[in-house]
């Protein structure tokens, strides 16, 4: 500990400045990456892998996509916390990351990120292809400049077209196996495309103040909560039908179409439910969008996992 021109016996423990433990940095870089959203964003990148290749792909070009989308991911996410930092500190959904809590400084965590986006491209690039690299930096770059720095303070459609970059990790596990891009992870891309906004603005309606005091242009924070039910139904109806696309374009069996109609007709109930309590109150305790949200979660995750294993059951 150090103390600058202070008697030690005579200072009170709150006057006595105390650097941060080891342990504690290392969770704010690790906190830097948003691990929950690494997480989703691998489970649309390892299934596709099993689904391009028909069965079980190479352990270790699975490991290399792994830790290679893994690390991509948190340098996306980590550089987006360096730009969002002013916003960051007014809401309270993220005013416990790093850099709102001046826990990191900010030109490290900007190292950090771009050194994380370096070594990710060499791993796939060295490791799986160079196309799955090249998906995978311009799907960071699209995060960062596209969505952080240009669409999100800008437009009520920041999220529609900013949740691109989260549709990359399909082509990038395809890509990783079969060297080439396809119709089906193209329509898988879709699907993630469709599925962000209804997924997104179920949880923004439960923060919509957040992004109010922000100046964050998130649409259930600029029209009412009818309105923003009412394009999730749509959105989500557009969603469902782009997951049945890949049964005919791709070999699935019946497993797949099987478990995206029962998944999708959930969501759809899902939505409908939202729309329905969204008609006559912004009351929150009665909207509840985060059960969409939850649901949204597991559905892309169940969907995605009904892909991998459909190889198997024919």
């Amino acid at each position: 500990m150090h103390v600058t021109a202070v008697d030690v016996n005579s200072a009170h423990p709150a006057d006595v400045p105390t650097s941060p433990s080891f342990s504690d940095v290392v969770k704010g870089y690790v906190a830097l990456t948003k691990p929950r959203i690494i997480e989703l964003l691998l489970l649309t990148t390892v299934p596709v892998m099993f689904l391009a290749e028909q069965g079980v792909p190479s352990f270790w070009l699975v490991i290399a996509t792994f830790v290679g989308g893994a690390l991509s991911a948190g340098s996306a996410n980590a550089l987006n916390c360096v730009v969002d930092a002013d916003i960051d500190q007014l809401m309270r959904r993220t005013s416990r990351r790093p850099l709102a809590r001046h826990q990191i400084p900010t030109r490290n965590a900007l190292i950090f990120g771009l050194v994380l986006g370096v070594v990710s491209t060499a791993i796939l690039g060295f490791w799986v292809n160079w196309l799955s690299a090249g998906l995978a930096l311009a799907a960071n770059v699209f995060y960062v400049i596209g969505y952080t720095m240009i669409l999100k303070r800008r437009t009520t459609q920041n999220i529609v077209w900013g949740g691109a970059a989260g549709c990359f990790p399909a082509m990038i596990g395809w890509t990783a196996v079969t060297g080439e891009l396809a119709l089906a992870p193209v329509v898988l891309f879709l699907v993630v495309f469709f599925w962000t906004p209804p997924h997104f603005w179920s949880l923004a309606m439960r923060y919509r103040e957040d992004y109010a005091a922000a100046s964050v242009p998130m649409l259930p924070s600029v029209v009412g909560s009818a309105e923003v039910a009412r394009q999730i139904v749509i959105y989500t109806w557009v969603m469902v039908g782009t997951s049945l696309l890949l049964w005919p374009l791709t070999p699935t069996g019946w497993f797949y179409p099987a478990v995206a109609i029962v998944l999708g007709i959930v969501f759809l109930i899902e939505a409908y439910d939202l729309k329905s309590r969204a008609q006559d109150t912004e009351e929150l305790s009665v909207l509840k969008p985060m059960r969409l949200f939850h649901y949204s979660n597991a559905y892309l995750a169940l969907l995605f996992v009904a892909a991998a294993v459909d190889p198997f059951l024919r």
